[in-house]
């Protein structure tokens, strides 16, 4: 079959030849930027973007040079910026936020609106407003624009969902949502996607280069616009084909590498589907079924099972180490809690296996992990005033520009398996509950500051210790 066009539900062509969807993988450049005492800027949203611009290099384009594989970042909801675009928003964690992709055709358009309305009032959340995001197309090449959705953010109170609870009805009205326009017969339904809905986090990304983003997105050169952490990706489509909906970051991480492993988790997964029991999913779970889906990219499948399993009332750090454990069997030095944390987990669920530099954030807590090869390396470092960057590479922030922070600690190798963690609040329970074994590396910073878990390991083997660059 020598037809190229991409089916109404699927973002690839149909299986032809050599080709096969089933193996879509990405190989590509991440980045993360947090303050460790919890400080929300624009400055971290500038560095950010400055991190994704210099990992450029980590994309690729087509035919077309103006449009590359996929792009964006991730950030902390921006209140104060949302306040002076949208009317009527309630106070900060009483309403959620959602960046909405929807089909160019306007009847299918009006549709899938209806649609996410529906399952939103359904689940006792109110709709407040919907607004048009500022975009500029010819900031992306001729083939981004050809299949650029109508891109939209709709805002939503809690309604009378309880604050606690808000995040998991808007995970569930989106899975309703999805499902039912997936299984429509409307026109372009393949390009309806959310990729953000929540009361922590916004996603702004799409099919341009990584230089591109905040050109085509003017929201994130608005100073009101700030956040304390940030997650940049920058895709490189190892044999697949770009499309908006699979650019990165995703709803909790980025991922650099792929998952060799996917298509026997993706069968495990489908397999215990119908086992599945969760008093906060509440009953019927079976309505947000496939629970990952099938036919997308393996980083996006790989977000589709940590969210469930956070939802579902694991921290989002639980859930990440559940997928891509330590090499912990015969690990003679792990703590024994540690050791038992991963036997135990190993009952519950297989290993997400492959080259994979994964950070992830759910707007509180961000960190990054590696896979337990350690094949995907990346560096971070810690400035002298709580500035924290990891990366694909070193050098992809210039500090000696930065006149207030002319000094800064030595970049250092994130090694196999190796994990860093910056944590609100909750680092602390987290050991107690899952048995991490944090001992002496955690740290509080004065001033009100975050709890810091350094899994951090230098290239020479020692921890906890860095020396400062002078």
């Amino acid at each position: 079959m020598n037809d190229m066009r991409k089916s109404e539900v699927s973002l690839y062509p149909d299986q032809q030849g050599l080709y096969d969807p089933t193996f879509e993988k990405d190989a590509c450049g991440v980045g993360m930027v947090c303050s460790l005492k919890g400080e929300k800027s624009h400055d971290i949203v500038a560095k950010a973007l400055q991190v994704l611009a210099n990992l450029e290099h980590r994309g690729a384009t087509g035919y077309d040079p103006e449009t590359g594989d996929g792009a964006g970042i991730l950030i902390q909801l921006p209140d104060a910026f949302f306040k002076s675009v949208a009317k009527g928003l309630p106070a900060v964690g009483e309403y959620g936020s959602g960046m909405v992709f929807l089909p160019q055709n306007e009847a299918s358009r009006a549709a899938c609106v209806q649609i996410l309305e529906k399952h939103l009032k359904d689940e006792g959340l109110k709709v407040l407003s919907w607004r048009d995001v500022p975009h500029n197309p010819e900031a992306i090449g001729e083939l981004g624009r050809s299949t650029m959705p109508c891109i939209r953010q709709v805002f939503v109170a809690r309604g009378s969902v309880a604050a606690e609870q808000l995040d998991r009805h808007l995970f569930i009205a989106r899975k309703l949502a999805e499902n039912e326009v997936r299984n429509s017969g409307l026109e372009g339904r393949n390009q309806f996607y959310l990729p953000s809905l929540s009361s922590k986090l916004i996603v702004y990304k799409g099919l341009m280069r990584s230089f591109r983003v905040a050109e085509f997105y003017p929201d994130l050169k608005d100073p009101l616009l700030v956040s304390a952490l940030a997650l940049v990706h920058q895709r490189y489509s190892t044999n697949t084909f770009p499309a908006w909906p699979l650019a990165q970051p995703f709803r909790f991480i980025s991922h650099n590498g792929e998952i060799n492993t996917l298509r026997g988790n993706l069968n495990w997964m489908k397999a215990r589907q119908g086992l599945l029991e969760s008093e906060l999913l509440g009953t019927g779970l079976e309505r947000l079924f496939p629970i990952l889906t099938e036919g997308a990219s393996d980083s996006a499948i790989l977000d589709n099972a940590i969210e469930l399993l956070y939802h579902a009332g694991r921290s989002l750090p639980h859930a990440v180490l559940m997928l891509i454990p330590e090499a912990w069997d015969h690990h003679a030095e792990m703590s024994p809690a540690k050791k038992a944390f991963y036997e135990y987990h190993a009952c519950l669920m297989e290993p997400w296996d492959g080259p994979a530099s994964i950070p992830f954030t759910d707007g509180q807590v961000i960190g990054a992990v590696l896979d337990r090869n350690g094949l995907r390396p990346s560096r971070y470092t810690v400035t002298k005033d709580g500035l924290v960057v990891m990366a694909s590479e070193t050098g992809v922030l210039d500090y000696g520009t930065v006149a207030d922070r002319p000094r800064h600690r030595r970049g250092t190798r994130l090694r196999g398996c190796r994990r860093c963690l910056a944590d609100g609040d909750q680092l602390a329970s987290h050991a107690a509950r899952f048995g991490l074994d944090v001992g002496p590396a955690v740290r509080e910073l004065k001033n009100g500051g975050l709890l810091a878990e350094s899994f951090l390991q230098r290239e020479d083997g020692r921890r906890g210790h860095r020396e400062e660059v002078k």
